[in-house]
């Protein structure tokens, strides 16, 4: 029986509604490819930063993060500091090199720095990783409302693809912007209403929390650098910091938000602003798993007595049985919503990849009137929704939602961070050198995870660090591009003229 009443029902289907609603209203604003995929480049530093970790955290974060905790205590909670490393990078050294000709791709500089081939591959690589998040991010509010209302996990995987590609096909990236902002500000205030309850109703109160803290699980990371140990310092930290590198610095779903300001100063501070947030926002997704670790310890645990089948299940469950009625209702929306948000990002993005990096640039016709772009985008992203439902179906048979998302990043995103530092900071790299390294990095990627028992915080290191190593190495041997041809395009060449 659903543990909905009809006024969760009520709140759950207003807020959806009202997501979609907010999305709509943007479709009349669309009317050139800037518009659709960049919002007209008006958007400020605080909505950027906003949106970049709407679209990077929301479900998926919001189920997995507490799962991860609850099970395994607070030893992954730590990579937050992770993201002290790759914010500046991310800001200082990489961001002006979009900005430099204006992008709407990451993968445009690749073909400037490298070749059309590079630009290619990554971009290809790129949709092959985003579909796979994807199907992760989409089953990640089915399976919170399969929990918590009885609805059918098939029935809830369509209507999130169905609603989300709705609303992004027709309001293009401000209507993804605009709702991400939204549904960023529920579920954060949701998220301390958990908290606030559940410490509410533990004996021992806060001083219990703190405790088990201490004592659940794996409290802190271990002092190793042995990359098949699960949680280390040095995979949390620096393994975490290429990780979030991927996403922050060559993810087209990032990239895309940050080119949607006016300007690099304004990106810039978008960025910052970002880790500045971050901090109480992952505080509370990683708090809450300690938060229910504590009240379960002193109430049935519902993966003990088999209520639920996953951990990632454990917050829908508390939203559900331990909230007041009407809140439990907003909260499963929220996880929904957010989710969505995460989808809607990733489908605008494919779609411009698509038609910027493949469509556009590999053919010889004039490109068509800007109505007619608009409607192939759209298409183009109805397309990748009907893939995203696909996908994520079978999501839930590979592991828990936080190993699912850091490999799926890991494997395909770790040649595709090599090729940008590369392009950054090895200048004697050229366009053959760093093709045959990305594959081999790839394939190395792949090899490690399939035959060595890895912590996946290091998958990512040796997909990069393998293609990194690889093109300095095939530098020797392979033809590169004279000095003069690099102005702008490396660091030591960032300031000079074309």
């Amino acid at each position: 029986m659903s543990p909905f009443t009809w006024m969760d029902y009520l709140f759950f289907g207003g807020y959806l509604v009202a997501s979609v609603l907010v999305g709509l209203l943007f479709v009349k604003e669309q009317r050139t490819m800037k518009d659709f995929f960049l919002a007209g480049r008006s958007m400020g530093s605080v909505v950027v930063a906003i949106s970049v970790m709407a679209a990077m955290f929301s479900g998926i974060s919001y189920l997995g993060g507490p799962a991860e905790v609850y099970q395994n205590g607070l030893a992954f909670g730590w990579v937050l500091f992770s993201f002290f490393i790759a914010t500046p990078v991310t800001t200082i050294f990489i961001l002006p090199f979009f900005y430099r000709a204006r992008f709407i791709t990451a993968y445009q500089y690749l073909e400037e720095r490298f070749s059309l081939p590079a630009r290619l591959l990554a971009s290809g690589l790129f949709i092959l990783r985003v579909l796979l998040w994807l199907g992760a991010a989409t089953y990640a509010p089915a399976l919170a409302l399969q929990q918590a209302t009885g609805l059918s996990l098939e029935f809830s995987i369509l209507a999130t693809g169905i609603l989300t590609t709705l609303y992004t096909m027709m309001g293009g990236m401000k209507a993804v912007i605009w709702t991400d902002v939204m549904q960023f500000g529920v579920l954060f205030g949701g998220q301390i209403v958990i908290l606030l309850v559940a410490v509410g109703k533990i004996p021992g109160g806060f001083g219990e929390v703190i405790h088990v803290a201490q004592t659940h699980g794996q409290p802190m990371p271990v002092a190793s650098w042995d990359p098949t140990v699960r949680l280390t310092w040095a995979g949390v930290i620096l393994g975490g910091a290429v990780l979030n590198l991927v996403q922050m610095a060559t993810d087209q779903v990032a990239v895309q938000r940050y080119m949607t300001a006016k300007d690099v100063k304004t990106a810039q501070r978008g960025l910052w602003y970002k880790l500045i947030v971050l901090v109480p926002v992952l505080g509370l997704f990683y708090g809450t798993g300690t938060v229910l670790r504590a009240f379960y310890n002193h109430h049935p645990d519902p993966l003990a007595t088999h209520a639920i089948d996953k951990a990632d299940q454990i917050l829908p469950w508390f939203v559900v049985h331990e909230l007041p009625t009407g809140m439990a209702g907003v909260l499963v929306a929220a996880i929904f919503a957010a989710s969505m948000s995460t989808i809607s990002a990733g489908l605008n993005s494919l779609a411009s990849a698509t038609m910027i990096d493949f469509q556009q640039r590999l053919t010889d016709k004039p490109l068509p009137t800007d109505e007619r772009q608009i409607w192939q985008a759209r298409l183009w992203t109805l397309l990748y929704g009907v893939l995203v439902i696909s996908l994520a179906f079978v999501v839930g048979t590979l592991g828990t939602l936080v190993e699912v998302t850091n490999k799926i990043i890991g494997l395909v995103g770790g040649p595709i961070l090599g090729m940008f530092l590369c392009g950054i900071f090895i200048r004697r790299v050229g366009a053959q050198a760093i093709l045959i390294a990305t594959v081999l990095g790839f394939a190395a990627s792949v090899v490690v995870n399939l035959q060595m028992n890895l912590s996946f915080l290091w998958i990512t290191s040796v997909g990069t660090g393998v293609t990194m190593c690889l093109a300095f190495l095939l530098s020797f041997f392979t033809p590169r591009r004279p000095v003069t041809e690099l102005k702008g395009l490396t660091w030591q060449q960032r300031n000079d003229e074309d």
